[in-house]
């Protein structure tokens, strides 16, 4: 048996590293497998990437003049099936396709004709939209029988809206396939069930963390940055904006008691100078010691955003130990339980500060049981289950 994954990126970003742990097992079992992806660099062995910087970045120019999204790129498809065709596989495992490396007509034609065992990571809702990975702060539920008319299309487009066409497109192309599809989290799972790919089995593998990693830590943290007696409440995110709730995080703190200080990780100089005083803002750490060292030395952490599938820094705080407090979005409340967190509803910012209080007042959840609920998605426990899949 052969397998190729499909992603944008390998080794890189939380995609690449899936479809790396993923291969490595496979080969750990004897099994031919290769990565195809198209952006970034990579060392692995068999790694294979089938096109360059400046292809990719044309296309996505194309893409915002022309405003079909996911259907240019055709020489670049021809490339990656040319290394389909040397390969051979039995199984096409797809994550991200929308970074502008495929032309999703030529690409699916091919898997038709070949008849190949699809299997197909869906870390967003883009594969049953017309445009969009996300549409909840647009408050769109157009996907749910006709893309058009898109709210968000100044995105993805400069000048025509294209999402009906698309959309059309995409719901031709998907049908009739041998597609298995994953989800990281049941609420995506269920958006998959009211889409046009509700005729396909729906399999739920949530999103993993290295628990050796991400472990309670001694820190100097505190001493560094607050007196040891203020209530730290911790925001992480690597694109601060609404979608992320930095506007919640500001009102936060307006009106949260003065022994509340509230730490952001992943900020830059543009998000500094928009926050208010008091707020300890540190720019974006590769070092996920560090981040773990930080996770540990914070009495919460607050996940205030707006979108999101199955966010993995809710997993790595508590694997330090640290509760969670987050809005109920996408599937970010599926993470905690009643052992180690709460979450309110989706922007409701007073709820939130509430539950902040309630934490700060109460000792409503242990270092222990919040790891406990960690060690439920211990990332080698994830990755074999995308081995399963395969029924070797």
């Amino acid at each position: 048996m052969k397998i190729v994954q499909l992603n944008v990126t390998c080794g890189s970003g939380s995609t690449g590293k899936i479809c790396l742990a993923v291969s490595k097992l496979l080969w750990d079992r004897g099994v031919e497998n290769y990565i195809l992806y198209s952006e970034g660099e990579s060392d692995y062995e068999y790694g294979i990437k089938y096109t360059d910087e400046f292809n990719i970045k044309l296309q996505a120019v194309k893409s915002r003049l022309l405003g079909n999204y996911g259907f240019n790129s055709a020489a670049i498809t021809r490339a990656l099936i040319k290394e389909l065709d040397k390969i051979e596989p039995d199984i096409v495992h797809l994550h991200n396709l929308h970074g502008h490396g495929c032309n999703l007509t030529i690409l699916f034609s091919y898997f038709r004709e070949k008849k190949i065992k699809l299997y197909w990571t869906f870390h967003d809702c883009w594969a049953f939209t017309g445009y969009c990975p996300h549409f909840d702060m647009a408050g769109c539920d157009k996907w749910q029988t006709l893309c058009k008319n898109c709210p968000q299309k100044g995105a993805y487009s400069f000048f025509f809206d294209k999402s009906e066409k698309l959309y059309n497109k995409k719901k031709e192309l998907f049908s009739g396939l041998d597609l298995t599809i994953i989800t990281p989290s049941q609420w995506l799972a269920g958006l998959v069930k009211k889409s046009f790919l509700s005729e396909y089995e729906v399999r739920v593998i949530n999103n993993g963390i290295d628990l050796d990693v991400f472990t309670p830590r001694q820190s100097t943290f505190r001493q560094k940055h607050a007196p040891q007696d203020e209530f730290l409440i911790l925001g992480v995110a690597f694109n601060w904006d609404e979608r992320k709730g930095l506007d919640v995080f500001t009102e936060l703190s307006r009106t949260l008691p003065k022994d509340c200080r509230i730490v952001l990780i992943g900020t830059n100089e543009t998000v500094r100078r928009s926050l208010p005083d008091g707020i300890i803002a540190i720019d974006r750490t590769e070092n996920q010691k560090e981040l773990s060292e930080i996770y540990s030395a914070c009495d919460v952490f607050v996940n205030a955003t707006r979108e999101d599938t199955f966010p993995t820094v809710n997993i790595e705080a508590l694997a330090c130990g640290t509760p969670v407090v987050t809005f109920d979005t996408g599937g970010s409340g599926e993470i905690i339980d009643e052992s180690c967190g709460i979450k309110v509803p989706k922007n409701d910012t007073e709820a939130l500060r509430k539950a902040i209080i309630r934490l700060k007042e109460n000792n409503l959840f242990t270092k222990e049981n919040c790891r406990k609920r960690a060690e439920s998605f211990k990332a080698e426990d994830k990755f074999l289950e995308y081995i399963r899949n395969y029924e070797l």
